[in-house]
C-alpha cells in the first residue's frame, strides 16, 4: 500500500466518475485533499485514506449502480473487478455510518456479511470527516450544514433523509473526535 496505491485508486474513481459525473467527481476529488491533510493523525494508514476517500463515491457511476446503493455497488466493483485491499473496500463499503442507510434500504444484514466494518475507528472517523465537511461541488464546509444540505437535496422523509437524520449524531462525533486529534497536532 502506498502512493502507488493513491494513483491506482484516482486513475480508477476518475475512469468511473470523471466524465459521467462531474460534479461526484469534483466531491470525491476535495474529500481526497481532506483525506491528505487528516491523513498526518494516521501514520501507515494516510495513503488508505486517501485511497478511500478517492473511491468512496464510485458506487454511483452508473455502469456500477446495480442495487442503487451506492457503498455496496462500489465495494462490490472494487473487490470483483479489481480484487482491491479488503480494508480499502470494506471503507468503501461502510463509509459516513452508511450501515444505516443499508437497514433504511433492507440491505443490512448484506451490507454486514460482505463487507464488516472494519474495528479501526480512528480511520473510519477520518473518512467520515472528510466526506461530511466537503460539499457535493467539492467545496468546504461544516457537518452540520452538509448534513442539512442532504436532507433538503433528498427530502426529510426519504430513505437519504430519514438515513442522514438518524446517522446525524454520530456523524458530529466522528467530525468533533477528528478534529480534537487535528488540535492535538504538533504545528
Amino acid at each position: 500500500m502506498g502512493e502507488e496505491m493513491v494513483g491506482w485508486a484516482t486513475r480508477v474513481a476518475a475512469a468511473e466518475l470523471g466524465n459521467v459525473l462531474p460534479r461526484r467527481w469534483a466531491h470525491s476529488c476535495e474529500v481526497a485533499a481532506r483525506a491528505a491533510e487528516v491523513g498526518l493523525i494516521l501514520g501507515k494508514d494516510a495513503d488508505l485514506l486517501t485511497s478511500s476517500a478517492i473511491l468512496h463515491d464510485v458506487g454511483y457511476a452508473p455502469r456500477l449502480a446495480t442495487t442503487g446503493f451506492h457503498p455496496l455497488d462500489g465495494a462490490r466493483f472494487l473487490r470483483d473487478e479489481h480484487g482491491a485491499d479488503e480494508r480499502l473496500i470494506c471503507l468503501v463499503a461502510n463509509h459516513s455510518f452508511a450501515l444505516l442507510e443499508a437497514e433504511e434500504r433492507g440491505l443490512r444484514e448484506e451490507l454486514a456479511r460482505e463487507f464488516p466494518l472494519l474495528d479501526n475507528p480512528l480511520l473510519v472517523d477520518a473518512l467520515v470527516y472528510c466526506d461530511m465537511t466537503t460539499t457535493p461541488d467539492g467545496g468546504r464546509t461544516i457537518a452540520r450544514e452538509r448534513v442539512a444540505e442532504i436532507v433538503g437535496r433528498y427530502g426529510a422523509d426519504s430513505v437519504v433523509g430519514r438515513f442522514i437524520r438518524r446517522a446525524a449524531p454520530e456523524i458530529f462525533s466522528s467530525v468533533e473526535r477528528i478534529e480534537a486529534a487535528l488540535a492535538a497536532q504538533p504545528r
